[in-house]
């Protein structure tokens, strides 16, 4: 009896700190997202049923205190980027996802929509970045992970971010967002022109006294001299398709 006791412990304990399968977005992006981002809502529409049906199992299965670090923010990005997807197929088609809501930032606009249930929490998405990510975890490279269905976003990532996988999928993506020139074009070291991603977060790129600057030179091949201005690109917020 002490023996099955201990066993039944052991699978307890196992199951309170199991992270959830992201296996379904990983089937879903790989299906209807490019390598470079560009996404085939028409075919989300299609799979709408695999969709819900992922989401479903996000808002049942919210992060818990036995998960690391690393399966909670892989939890959140997917979370983020799998919501925002709803988002746009509920309305599609649509031209922006600024169309969905109103003006006003943090009040009316499309990322205060509080469609989002994770257990017993009802969120939007500004929630999800800014409190359950930002608010919590010291990484500045989750701004090119989660995707904002829009031309200027950093790529919506075409696999599931993953607990084991993240640190090499974090720096992909900045690496990728940083060579993309349309996004970021430091051509001309004299006159790079950068993402507005760094000029409305930049105080998450400056950790531990670094400046934007060090950020993007620690990794982009291309690299700006310490002290050049940075020029920010206009935004393009028509759909990411």
């Amino acid at each position: 009896m002490k023996l099955l006791a201990i066993v039944l412990f052991g699978l307890f304990t196992v199951n309170l700190s199991a992270q959830i399968s992201h296996k379904q977005w990983d089937e879903l992006v790989k299906e209807h997202v490019t390598e470079s981002g560009k996404v085939y809502y028409e075919g989300f529409l299609k799979d709408r049923e695999h969709l819900d049906a992922y989401l479903t199992l996000l808002s049942n299965n919210p992060p818990k205190s036995s998960w690391t670090k690393n399966e909670t923010l892989a939890y959140w990005i997917n979370a983020y980027n799998a919501f925002t997807v709803q988002l746009i197929v509920k309305h599609y088609p649509v031209k922006s996802i600024k169309d969905l809501g109103g003006a006003i930032y943090k009040v009316n606009t499309s990322w205060d929509i509080k469609f989002i249930k994770i257990g017993n929490e009802e969120l939007d998405l500004n929630n999800i970045e800014h409190q359950k990510i930002r608010g919590q975890f010291n990484e500045p490279r989750i701004h090119f992970a989660v995707n904002c269905a829009s031309v200027s976003c950093p790529r919506l990532r075409n696999e599931a971010f993953t607990a084991n996988n993240l640190e090499v999928q974090l720096t992909d993506q900045t690496e990728y967002f940083l060579q993309y020139k349309i996004k970021n074009d430091l051509s001309d070291p004299k006159n790079p022109k950068v993402s507005k991603l760094f000029n409305w977060y930049s105080a998450d790129f400056k950790i531990d006294g670094k400046t934007v600057t060090d950020f993007i030179n620690k990794y982009s091949t291309s690299k700006v001299p310490e002290g050049t201005s940075l020029d920010y690109l206009d935004y393009n917020w028509n759909l990411n398709h």
